[in-house]
């Protein structure tokens, strides 16, 4: 019979490269793990793996059983926490996964009204610039995804919150400062500051520069926000933020702002829910709140 333990076998391995590193983290001894996978291949007369060399080389039956663990197991792991909390008299715990810096401060501003409203659920927040949210949120990794990049599925349903408009922040007595806006050949030989993520999640590359055939001199990647915007005061490049972004962060420094294009690049920041958990009480109280919160 196929149960959990063997899904986690199947995952544990693949993530730790052996059965020597596996059972390690699975607190089960190297034999324990081979006789399990063992019993399941005869029950079932598939092979699961096989040796290549000292690695282990996954069957077809493997690999579907690894998809299926990838998504089942985080889904055990999570009912054993939101039963244990049920023990415990708390309703469970509100996993979010955000994929952008403004997603972040935004969301520290929903955050406090929804514990306040929502006393007996927890929040756990999951961030991370190359965090693949709408997977995560297909596989119940996370419960909830606020991101700017909503993605179109018949198992997701995005709700806008608000709508900002990208803008490029420029040194004060930058060339560029006393323009309304700039056409894309206006970085050709500028230093791009932008967030540590891949060309085509980057609005000012996919809808801008990239349609006009051009590129910066060069894409300089930083983390920080705040320090993102010392090194524009500082004259080592230019970057593009949100408009509601620039004007907390960057107040009181000395920059300017421009339209990015005639038309402005105009982007909105949405909370995702697999279809399935819209009608949770929690979840809908989030969402209520969250179209209550803006910059």
């Amino acid at each position: 019979m196929l149960d959990r333990q063997h899904l986690a076998i199947l995952r544990e391995v693949n993530r730790a490269g052996s059965v020597t590193a596996a059972s390690d983290r699975l607190n089960l001894s190297q034999s324990a793990i081979s006789h399990a996978i063992a019993k399941l291949e005869a029950r079932h007369k598939v092979r699961i793996w096989r040796k290549k060399g000292r690695s282990l080389e996954l069957t077809q039956a493997g690999k579907y059983l690894l998809d299926l663990a990838e998504r089942m197991v985080p889904e055990f792991d999570h009912a054993e926490r939101v039963l244990a909390d049920i023990a415990r008299g708390r309703k469970g715990t509100m996993r979010i996964g955000m994929e952008c810096h403004p997603c972040e401060q935004w969301l520290m501003r929903a955050t406090r009204p929804f514990l306040a409203e929502w006393p007996d659920v927890d929040i756990e927040l999951r961030s991370a610039f190359r965090f693949d949210g709408v997977a995560a949120l297909q596989a119940h990794e996370i419960d909830v995804l606020v991101t700017p990049d909503p993605v179109n599925s018949a198992d997701l349903q995005f709700q806008p919150v608000f709508g900002y408009e990208l803008m490029l922040v420029v040194r004060r007595d930058h060339l560029l400062a006393g323009r309304g806006h700039i056409e894309p050949s206006d970085l050709l030989g500028e230093d791009l500051l932008t967030v540590p993520v891949t060309v085509e999640r980057l609005d000012i590359y996919t809808r801008f520069l990239i349609p006009a055939a051009c590129r910066p001199r060069n894409r300089v990647a930083v983390e920080n926000i705040e320090l993102m915007l010392q090194f524009v005061v500082a004259g080592r490049g230019v970057a593009v933020l949100p408009d509601w972004l620039i004007r907390e962060v960057a107040a009181g420094m000395p920059v300017a702002t421009l339209r990015v294009g005639k038309a402005g690049l105009h982007k909105s920041i949405n909370v995702g829910l697999r279809q399935d958990d819209l009608e949770t009480d929690y979840l809908k109280g989030f969402l209520e709140i969250a179209g209550r919160i803006t910059p």
